[in-house]
């Protein structure tokens, strides 16, 4: 008898996951998160369809997500890496100051980190990627490496919500008060 084997994420996005996993979570009354578009200029247009067809970024971008999980400011960036090595210029010095201000102001910022080799998602709490950003300011390493980040932050995949994350803010909230 043939089994079934897992196809990962192939043939959809990480974003298009979290966009739909939001939307559970809207229609469940759990959180209100949202898409957060990049601003841009249009330079050229096609007439006929009035597509866009040349433009440039208006301003630099924050994160990929802002929104609010029970009363908590949530807002965080979703990457992807096909190794185990992240680099950290994959991450602007302009999001490191908007998470840590958003930190300040009392919410909660993460990365929420496709594997795509491994077919796995982890939760990067900011705490992290600061002491990793701060790291590679101070010259040491310019990426961190998947045995560095902690492996019960690991977001599970399932159907209906895919990406699972208000357990990690969770998690994450529990750590913060510890």
């Amino acid at each position: 008898m043939a089994t079934w084997k897992t196809r990962g994420l192939r043939g959809s996005t990480l974003e298009d996951l979290i966009n739909h996993t939001n939307e559970q979570y809207r229609n469940q009354k759990l959180a209100l998160i949202q898409k957060i578009p990049t601003p841009i200029k249009p330079i050229e247009m096609e007439k006929t369809s009035r597509r866009i067809t040349l433009a440039y970024f208006e301003q630099k971008s924050t994160v990929d997500y802002i929104g609010n999980v029970q009363g908590i400011p949530v807002c965080f960036d979703a990457k992807e890496s096909a190794v185990d090595t992240f680099p950290l210029q994959n991450i602007h010095s302009h999001q490191i100051a908007f998470m840590q201000e958003w930190e300040e102001q009392g919410g909660i910022a993460f990365i929420l980190l496709y594997y795509t080799h491994r077919n796995e998602v982890y939760y990067i709490p900011f705490r992290d990627i600061q002491r990793f950003w701060q790291r590679s300011q101070e010259g040491g390493r310019k990426s961190f490496r998947f045995e560095e980040i902690n492996p019960s932050y690991q977001v599970e995949l399932k159907s209906g919500v895919y990406i699972q994350y208000l357990e990690a803010i969770q998690k994450d909230l529990d750590e913060q008060e510890a």
